[in-house]
């Protein structure tokens, strides 16, 4: 066994649970910084004016963006640790966003989302992401690495010295 290992489980390039839950999660914790620089007059929670939209497109405020550093940071941290943990991750995240992403348009449909209900500042571009977001982690945590739990992970084959 090598010392400097720092997993035992599931190599990461072998397990694309781990490699789609790493690059979610940095994406999420960019853009949950990111967010902090359009927040300017914006409510904490609640709807913005429309110039709070990243690239002019997604509406955030600074839960959103609170919200989306929690997300990316579990996503990463499931990512580093085993397949299992990643899958696992995978599949709540993407659970919740295909609800966030389902219900968001209830709640902006009314009013184009300018009602206090709308505490994240959702908006329709928000929702497409979040229901792509859903059945790309959702594949992932649901379709592969099915063979991974705690307890039947094993670690790589150490390479033979000749």
């Amino acid at each position: 066994m090598q010392i400097n290992q720092i997993n035992p489980g599931t190599a990461f390039h072998r397990s694309p649970n781990r490699i789609i839950a790493t690059l979610f999660g940095a994406v999420y914790v960019l853009v949950g910084l990111l967010g902090f620089f359009w927040v300017n007059g914006v409510p904490f929670a609640g709807p913005g004016d429309g110039s709070n939209a990243i690239l002019g497109i997604f509406e955030v405020n600074p839960l959103h963006n609170i919200a989306h550093l929690l997300i990316g940071s579990a996503l990463l941290i499931a990512g580093a640790g085993t397949a299992a943990s990643a899958r696992a991750a995978n599949s709540t995240v993407g659970a919740l966003y295909l609800l966030l992403g389902i219900v968001g348009f209830f709640l902006t449909a009314p009013d184009g989302g300018r009602s206090p209900v709308n505490f994240l500042s959702l908006n329709v571009p928000d929702h497409i992401l979040h229901l792509a977001s859903a059945l790309l982690l959702l594949a992932t945590g649901l379709g592969a690495d099915h063979g991974a739990t705690r307890d039947r992970e094993q670690p790589e084959p150490e390479a033979q010295h000749v």
